[in-house]
């Protein structure tokens, strides 16, 4: 197993179970009390878990709290894969799109890139430079200037003006968070502006959000649960935040991920 491989089944521990012990780690993944505890610090380091003696708890997110890509990008492998390949299925030949900076996303992103004659419009240099290095005679892509975020987001007066006057058929919006009352929300205020730009110039809007969104709430609400053309997500949602997003929201599509086991070949 390779050592993000492990890292991955490592996390979806913590945060099924709440922690995790360096002993119970040891035996389970066949590896060494000193490789778990070196994985441990890897997480920790990139915000995903506490470390306490003897193992790691689920770091509790605040409202504010922005985690960098790299440590997003970890999180919900499977379940984000299966979600993008739900959502590609949206994207037409000839229409404009519009993927504003996340780590569902940038996975998005790798899979409509033969997609033909699309213009896309995005805030994310990693998600632009998905589709520069695929590159196609008959596809746009504009990238929004802006001030860069720890996500990687481009956001900011320049970002917003960058955005406003487009028309685009469909936005696929990245949330930090989902929440009954609070709607889709981020813990970066820019951020907020910049996507609620996003949403005014979309058609439609569809949110791609893993699972583990539900609940989470960050400072600043984007748009309400009911503007929401499309939720895509994954068989882990609770039933009733099912029951929530049905009422509220025009479609809800749940995607199947592949096991954990299975992604990592166990």
């Amino acid at each position: 197993m390779l050592a993000q491989q492990r890292q991955q089944a490592i996390l979806e521990r913590v945060r099924g179970s709440g922690g995790v012990r360096v002993a119970d780690l040891v035996r389970e993944l066949g590896v060494s009390d000193m490789t778990i505890r070196r994985d441990l610090e890897v997480l920790a380091e990139r915000g995903l878990v506490e470390k306490v003696h003897g193992g790691a708890t689920a770091a509790g997110p605040g409202s504010t709290e922005e985690p960098g890509f790299a440590a997003k990008s970890m999180r919900q492998q499977p379940e984000k894969e299966a979600i993008a390949q739900y959502a590609a299925q949206l994207v037409r030949p000839g229409t404009a799109i519009a993927l504003s900076a996340g780590t569902t996303t940038w996975t998005l992103a790798h899979c409509v890139v033969d997609v033909p004659d699309l213009t896309v419009i995005t805030n994310s240099i990693r998600i632009a430079d998905v589709f520069h290095r695929s590159p196609r005679a008959d596809r746009t892509v504009v990238l929004t200037g802006g001030v860069r975020t720890p996500s990687d987001a481009l956001v900011g007066p320049v970002a917003v003006a960058a955005v406003r006057g487009l028309h685009v058929d469909t936005l696929f919006l990245g949330v930090h968070g989902m929440d009954a009352r609070a709607g889709f929300t981020t813990p970066n205020l820019l951020e907020a502006e910049t996507n609620r730009a996003l949403v005014a110039s979309a058609h439609r809007l569809v949110v791609p959000a893993d699972h583990t969104k539900w609940g989470t709430v960050g400072i600043s609400t984007i748009a309400g649960l009911s503007q929401a053309h499309v939720v895509i997500t994954d068989s882990g949602l609770p039933d009733e935040a099912r029951d929530e997003l049905t009422a509220q929201v025009g479609e809800l599509i749940v995607a199947e991920a592949r096991p954990a086991s299975e992604a990592l070949g166990r």
